[in-house]
């Protein structure tokens, strides 16, 4: 009889608990889904206002241009090499400082809320500063590389591919590690200190406590802030539009610029939904993928 009656409890609990869910379901649809699902349905219509005004059914023609489409697929792959340079990069120092502001010190309070404002400022101010710093002609990165003797001249980095495909990365990671810090700091304030005292009188070392009980524990937090930071780099189109405008000759072109030029300058808004669609499910194929690696890794290692 009781525990018919816990049942019936169990059961009352999680209809509660999917009913307060609710709102944020239909608000993720609403977000989300919608404009995927118009974006999708958009990609199946020929709709270029530079050659006509009324929308052509053309079924998966889109689908077919992006195969052949040499510019989307460098687009992409610019993407996802800029996306995992800088989300493996914030990961690393954004751990580094939070294991720093983790510790009791004076003024830590200070020091944290210092530390968020890089993420905290606009992506468009943060990126027109970033690019006077690297001015190859009154920029101040030239100017301390001058005065240290190690470049005799001004380096171009806005100007080559390589070293404006740098500077990108080095702005992202600036703005961006921060987020990630705060993240990883919460998580290690949740981790009870008992734990380390135990194992340090077993003899372990800073680095094998970090291994064995921060990087356990921490991993939740490091998965979540990892696909959250992987979406937003994916993403990324302010930082790029303000510093190099996808050059210099298409080298730092990121697949969000290529999708707005197709939908704003060339006005064919049917390729361009169709690039979204493309874009997203292929976002959706590596997150799955690099989901089903980690707990694959998890499981060996338990």
């Amino acid at each position: 009889m009781q525990t018919t009656q816990v049942d019936r409890l169990r059961s009352r609990e999680q209809r509660t608990g999917l009913y307060l869910l609710l709102p944020a379901v239909a608000l993720l649809l609403l977000v989300f889904a919608y404009p995927i699902g118009r974006s999708f349905w958009l990609s199946l219509f020929d709709q270029n206002l530079a050659t006509g005004l009324k929308p052509v059914f053309s079924g998966l023609y889109n689908y077919t241009r992006i195969v052949g489409d040499g510019r989307f697929w460098q687009t992409f792959w610019t993407t996802a090499r800029f996306t995992v340079i800088s989300v493996v990069l914030e990961l690393i120092l954004g751990m580094a400082i939070a294991l720093v502001l983790n510790r009791s010190f004076w003024g830590r309070d200070t020091v944290r809320t210092i530390a968020i404002l890089p993420w905290a400022l606009p992506t468009a101010l943060i990126a027109l500063g970033w690019t006077w710093i690297f001015n190859g002609d009154y920029g101040i990165v030239n100017d301390i590389l001058i005065r240290l003797g190690l470049i005799q001249d001004g380096i171009n980095w806005l100007g080559e591919p390589f070293t404006a495909f740098v500077t990108l990365v080095v702005a992202d990671v600036w703005k961006t590690t921060p987020f990630i810090s705060i993240l990883l700091l919460a998580g290690l304030q949740s981790i009870p200190s008992d734990l380390y005292e135990a194992y340090a009188l077993e003899g372990a070392t800073p680095w094998q406590s970090f291994y064995r009980i921060t990087l356990p524990m921490l991993m939740p937090q490091i998965i979540v802030a990892a696909l959250f930071r992987f979406a937003q780099a994916f993403g990324i189109f302010d930082l790029v539009q303000v510093m190099t405008g996808g050059g210099p000759g298409g080298a730092t072109e990121v697949v969000s610029l290529y999708i707005y030029a197709t939908a704003m300058r060339y006005l064919d808004f049917g390729y361009s939904a169709a690039m979204v669609v493309v874009t997203f499910l292929l976002l959706i194929v590596a997150v799955v993928i690099c989901l089903l690696l980690i707990t694959r890794s998890r499981s060996r290692t338990q």
